[in-house]
């Protein structure tokens, strides 16, 4: 049996979101609703289907996939059901309503299809209760996280009467096509990510009012240095919203027996009930822990205290940590941080273990769940792996699970749900043969792989350093790495640093290296692959432009951004783009259509938002490779670097005849006619036309042949004369200071 057809029954925020990404695996599916009272009898689900068009961040890879979802209602369209391979039901969170449902679906199904439920809080017995038991073998949980595309986590929860084969098919669909790392659950509360995410939460939360740790200083431990994404625990409750936190904690307090460590931490906290009260339910409200206020005209971050209740300008917390995840450090720091992270991991750690066997008999399990459905760099049972674990497992063995390791434990980081044939780096133990703050090379055998390992994968000399040694390694390269983003592009502020101190040579000198790095790249002996996930922005683009290959991750974001902080690409992101645009049909013919295609790329600093947005803009070229599954990312880069490495040819040097003051004079009049409607102000204009410059070929014509040399040098004179403005100082502190453009 394959799945080529689904149906989804509810169209709500969960139901849509699995509908698009079904969509995206290029499946059929039918969004099915009530009928609506008003309008057309598929309203609900025509309003749907537009929202999941608009959706931002997208919901769908690019916006022809929604041809592939069509609507309707459960009164008129039920029908559809009886052709589906699988049905999933994505209703309100009431068993009698689901109950009605399954109904009809047991009265109208196909034989063998496999029927789910999204529900993150009913068990898998009460839903299946009234259920025929051939359904009951083919009916599961599929809890997949919100936003359906983006979160990477879905777990399958079954029990014994379960038709296995079905479930593996299931399991084995949501991971290939629709990118998912899957996990299969025990039916207990909250099975794996919800228990553990949400009680190391609260353990968070509680420990912070016990030991008298402010907002700030909980968020700033509780994050980054413990592999936690930077919200932090209070900034992430404002997130999610206070109150929908508290229905969470009332439903574990609920459905949990009444010996489960997770009621210490759940018990309701006055404060966070006043919160609530008085409408301050986080970002969504009127504040949260966090709330937005003005003064003199300035918005400013406040934080709540803890133990007044009053707000106070938030405060910067330095814990003089670095970067880097260094879990063992910081527990062993002798002041109220190195207290506060110990209490929590000990917690935690504990907590997960006890829940073994129960929601799984794989401490793997526990440890993926909270990587792919919360985005813990390091799961807790990786967390033990890198403290003082004998002495741990001796303090704690009143846990079963500790009792049975007697004293040894080796952690092993291939994730449960991977085939033994797919590799990853989790699953790797590979040698690093180089090492740097901003980088790092490992050696396989047959290939190595580069990582950058700064905030963000922001670049630098050190990174560009990796890259170059990587290249004379006369070995094939995979430039990969496990983190939220690829890289963001250049670090500005290092850059900034040389140019608050005039130190123009400096900066030079720093383009000149990347700009040779990139080109060291292109023409290496071996070919180089990138592996981009996230942000591949900016000079993080420009590296992906001089690999040979791109096998990127769908839910990828390219693009050349320097723009918006009055800067032009200068690592050779303006020549390959322009090159890229050169060798199609249209630039073939008129080298004038490839100059004016990326000046507005560039210019206004478009981005795609997965591959299939990305091809257009010759961002990705067709030769390129698409994973959905982020772990298969780099098997899938072994497989290409398998299939090209025999005959592998390094690139000839491109030549340029570019229109030069022909084609830059059209540029100058789209940018005045931008300037004159006030789209674009004075600096805006002058990013313009220094980027118009470079694109097309400076002082050249037709008739003259630029190198790619020529092209670097266009890019470097550009650069230098943009960074020595103060606008464009402007531009780049502000956007350090906010996350946002400045419009100048």
């Amino acid at each position: 049996m394959n799945i080529k057809k689904v149906v989804v029954i509810g169209s709500g925020t969960m139901g849509s979101g699995i509908a698009a990404q079904i969509a995206n695996a290029n499946i059929d599916v039918t969004l099915l609703d009530l009928p609506s009272k008003e309008g057309s009898r598929n309203q609900i689900t025509e309003n749907a289907k537009e929202r999941i068009k608009k959706s931002r961040p997208p919901l769908l890879v690019e916006k022809n996939k929604a041809e592939l979802i069509k609507v309707g209602n459960i009164e008129d369209d039920f029908n559809e059901v009886a052709e589906a391979d699988w049905v999933v039901e994505a209703v309100v969170e009431r068993i009698d309503i689901k109950h009605n449902i399954y109904d009809k679906i047991q009265t109208t199904r196909k034989n063998n299809s496999i029927i789910s439920s999204n529900t993150s809080t009913i068990p898998l017995k009460i839903l299946s209760a009234n259920m025929s038991d051939e359904m009951k073998k083919n009916f599961c949980i599929t809890h997949f996280f919100n936003p359906v595309r983006y979160m990477a986590l879905l777990e399958i929860v079954t029990e014994e009467v379960n038709d296995i084969e079905k479930i593996n098919l299931l399991k084995q669909f949501c991971d290939e096509k629709l990118g998912k790392g899957v996990i299969i659950c025990n039916d207990t509360p909250g099975f794996i990510g919800n228990r553990i995410g949400v009680y190391a939460m609260q353990v968070a939360m509680t420990e912070a009012f016990k030991m008298k740790i402010s907002i700030e200083e909980a968020d700033a431990v509780f994050g980054r240095p413990m592999g936690i994404p930077k919200t932090g625990i209070f900034g992430l409750y404002d997130l999610i919203g206070i109150d929908l936190m508290a229905d969470v904690l009332k439903s574990f307090i609920k459905e949990l027996p009444k010996e489960d460590p997770f009621h210490e931490v759940a018990q309701e906290i006055p404060l966070v009930t006043k919160l609530i009260e008085t409408g301050y339910t986080g970002r969504k409200g009127k504040g949260g822990f966090y709330r937005m206020n003005k003064s003199d005209g300035k918005k400013i971050l406040e934080a709540i205290n803890l133990e007044t209740g009053e707000y106070h300008p938030s405060q910067k917390i330095n814990l003089a940590m670095g970067d880097k995840i260094d879990i063992n450090k910081l527990i062993q720091r002798k002041d109220k941080y190195g207290e506060y992270a110990k209490s929590i991991l000990t917690k935690v750690i504990r907590y997960a273990a006890y829940l073994i066997p129960d929601v799984s008999s794989k401490y793997i399990d526990i440890d993926d769940a909270l990587r792919l459905g919360f985005n813990w760099t390091v799961g807790p049972f990786e967390m033990l792996s890198k403290i003082d674990t004998k002495n741990f497992i001796d303090q704690n063995n009143d846990i079963n699970f500790f009792k049975d390791l007697k004293g040894v434990f080796e952690f092993h980081k291939r994730p449960g749900y991977l085939d033994s044939s797919v590799d990853n780096l989790r699953s790797l133990n590979l040698q690093k043969t180089f090492e740097n703050p901003s980088a790092n090379i490992k050696n396989a055998s047959s290939y190595q792989v580069v990582e950058f390992t700064t905030k963000a994968n922001a670049l630098d000399t050190d990174s560009m350093l990796a890259l170059k040694e990587a290249a004379q390694n006369n070995k094939s390269t995979i430039v990969i790495n496990d983190a939220m983003q690829f890289s963001a592009g250049v670090n500005l502020n290092y850059v900034m640093e040389f140019a608050k101190n005039n130190e123009w040579s400096k900066i030079e000198k720093f383009i000149i290296d990347f700009q040779q790095t990139c080109k060291t790249i292109k023409y290496a002996d071996k070919p180089f692959i990138a592996a981009p996930s996230g942000l591949a922005i900016g000079g993080g683009f420009e590296v992906v432009l001089h690999c040979d290959y791109n096998v990127a991750h769908t839910n990828v974001v390219l693009g050349l951004v320097e723009s918006l902080v009055g800067l032009i690409p200068a690592g050779g992101g303006c020549k390959e783009m322009l090159w890229r645009w050169l060798q199609t049909p249209e630039g073939k013919e008129n080298s004038e259509h490839a100059s004016m295609k990326v000046f507005d790329l560039i210019g206004y600093a478009i981005t795609a938002t997965s591959p299939n947005e990305a091809l257009p803009n010759q961002f990705f070229l067709e030769k390129d490779k698409v994973v959905i599954n982020r772990d298969r990312q780099l098997s899938t880069a072994i497989d290409l670097l398998n299939n090209i490495e025999g005959g592998y040819e390094k690139p000839s040097q491109p030549k340029f005849n570019l229109g030069g003051s022909a084609v830059r004079d059209k540029m100058f009049e789209k940018l005045e006619a931008l300037y004159n409607e006030n789209k674009i102000l004075d600096h805006g204009l002058e990013v313009g036309k220094q980027i118009a410059f470079v694109l097309s070929g400076g002082n050249t014509n037709i008739d003259n042949e630029l190198s790619e040399d020529d092209l670097y040098n266009l890019e470097l004179e550009a650069f230098m004369r943009l960074i020595q403005m103060p606008k464009t100082q402007e531009r780049i502190k502000h956007t350090l200071e906010t996350g946002k453009p400045l419009v100048n």
